[in-house]
């Protein structure tokens, strides 16, 4: 009874100091209300020049939350459909085209199968003059939307310029459906693979549907792709890791200051694919409900995770309703893996005098249990179990890329094929390598490289030494530099074909086919493939006997953070 007493007696104090904080938060948010909005009147009224009252409280809200972190936001009535379609819904109304600018050029980049643009042949490389008569040249990338968007059934017309003739397309736009998995199938016989590009409305329900599809084929394992996901609903994490994970299992904690915002997770269905083995797939740009899914695997010690270090977005957000029909999206708390650690990489509450916000200290890092007894860490994202070199571009394949001149020889052999080998097996020949080359003979891809930059910044301190005797090296030096450069367009041959096929294969099989095509080239991928076809090291790397010890250390993350 004594014990119970005391129990209360706690629990009554906890309370209390609760609501004495509680209200003292709000005597303080009153009170600089007050002082706000009467700076703000007398600013508005007083000023000596012209005030803008909208663009001056706009001002105000952006400074105040940029003081916070990037992820709470207010959103305006008249940007709300944007955030819906970028944070929550999948579906809108257009006529399913991707668009890019190139030199204040409107072009079509993408056409998605079974939609408006496909059935009125609308083609990728074809220049977009006007959209319903209004002229295209000068807009920026939200007013286009704007004009090619709008409800279902509704009418748009194209005026388009393609091989020098002027094109009139009357569309009726449709519900475009944005599929959260983009791609799901066999990648040979015996494994499975469902790629999941993001985690908005119903991508639990395609991610099932994608997994029942695969077990009817009884795959040896499946791996799942969360590369490039940056997240999303969290709840939808949950279902996702329900599919593999049987009921009443801890997945994802969520913690906040208001304790009403502190809530755990735990599945709450039988599992659909409870010993199916799985490989969780991720990269520098997996973040949020990515890192929930991928820690929760790790953790569970349920399936292997391959690739590079995870993002390090370990806050949970929630929207509120705010007057005049607009909303405020608030980071309310932060999530943990079932092992207990958040893995949010940079530091917001602890900013430097700047106002720049580092990464949690290496020392402060914490080490944790997973379900079978490996050691896994807290701070700067998911750690994979095997660790996989990230594939980087070389600045002449960026700066070709920047400068669309793999879409523009793309465009042209299209024209000049009709047909090519299936997604999975196109490669372009030595010779149509050749052809690309030539194509650039007149074109501007100039680049900076890594190396002319240090010589350049050497250069600039060397100069202020009118005697320095290096002066004559640094030109030499320059000279070698700029001769080997001419040389990139062969000795990065690899990258830039690959590149090139992945613009090429699009204009015939869409987004599909880009996907299929890039398997043949995929190091994550092969290794997963070679993982299941090695049942003993899967289980060595479950039981922490892998190389997750040592490619999972903190202590090699400076060498990580060169990839």
């Amino acid at each position: 009874m004594k014990r119970v007493k005391i129990a209360l007696l706690g629990a009554i104090l906890v309370i209390t100091t609760f609501t004495l904080a509680f209200k003292e938060d709000l005597f303080q948010v009153s009170k600089n209300l007050d002082v706000f909005a009467s700076l703000y009147k007398e600013i508005n009224i007083n000023y000596v020049d012209e005030t803008n009252p909208s663009e001056l409280m706009r001002n105000g809200i952006d400074a105040m939350l940029s003081s916070l972190d990037p992820y709470t936001e207010y959103v305006p009535e008249s940007e709300i459909e944007d955030y819906k379609l970028k944070y929550v819904s999948t579906q809108y109304g257009g006529i399913g085209a991707g668009t890019l600018t190139i030199d204040g050029k409107l072009f079509v980049n993408e056409v998605s199968e079974g939609y408006p643009s496909y059935k009125a042949d609308v083609q990728p490389g074809d220049q977009i003059l006007k959209i319903n008569g209004v002229e295209t040249t000068g807009k920026d990338r939200s007013q286009i939307s704007q004009l090619l968007r709008g409800p279902k059934g509704t009418p748009v017309s194209l005026t388009l310029l393609r091989d020098g003739k002027t094109l009139e397309k009357s569309l009726i736009r449709e519900e475009i459906k944005q599929k959260n998995v983009p791609y799901y199938g066999m990648l040979d016989e015996q494994i499975g693979y469902i790629r999941l590009d993001k985690f908005l409305e119903n991508s639990g329900q395609e991610v099932k549907e994608a997994l029942e599809s695969i077990n009817k084929q009884k795959p040896r394992g499946l791996i799942l792709d969360l590369r490039n996901n940056g997240g999303g609903i969290l709840q939808e994490a949950v279902k996702i890791i329900n599919l593999f994970v049987d009921k009443n299992v801890l997945v994802v904690t969520q913690k906040g200051r208001n304790p009403e915002k502190s809530i755990s997770y735990r599945t709450m269905a039988n599992a659909i694919a409870p010993t199916l083995p799985v490989v969780v797939l991720i990269n520098g740009s997996s973040a949020s409900a990515s890192e929930i899914v991928a820690g929760a695997f790790q953790d569970l010690d349920r399936g292997i995770v391959v690739g590079q270090r995870s993002y390090g977005k370990g806050l949970v957000q929630q929207t509120f309703n705010l007057p005049y029909n607009s909303l405020v999206k608030v980071t309310v708390a932060k999530y943990y893996t079932p092992s207990g650690r958040c893995i949010q990489a940079l530091d917001y509450a602890h900013r430097k005098q700047d106002g720049s916000v580092q990464k949690f200290a290496d020392s402060t890092l914490k080490a944790f249990g997973t379900k079978a007894g490996r050691t896994v860490y807290d701070g700067a994202g998911i750690y994979p179990d095997v660790f996989i070199e990230a594939d980087k571009y070389s600045p002449v394949t960026i700066s070709l890329l920047n400068k669309n001149l793999f879409f523009d020889y793309a465009n042209a052999f299209k024209k000049n094929n009709q047909t090519v080998a299936s997604a999975k097996d196109f490669q372009i020949s030595d010779t149509q390598y050749g052809q690309f080359i030539a194509s650039l003979g007149n074109k501007d891809y100039s680049y900076v490289s890594k190396s002319e930059r240090l010589i350049n910044e050497l250069k600039k301190e060397v100069d202020r030494d009118e005697k320095s005797p290096v002066k004559a090296d640094l030109e030499a030096l320059k000279a070698k530099i700029a001769n080997a450069k001419k040389n990139d367009l062969a000795a990065h041959k690899l990258e830039i074909k690959r590149a090139l096929e992945t613009q090429i294969i699009s204009r015939y099989y869409q987004e599909k086919g880009r996907i299929e095509q890039a398997f043949q080239y995929d190091k994550e991928i092969a290794k997963a493939k070679s993982l299941f076809h090695n049942q003993n090291q899967m289980l060595a790397i479950l039981k922490g006997d892998g190389n997750y010890k040592t490619i999972g250390s903190p202590t090699l993350k400076a060498n990580e953070s060169s990839n």
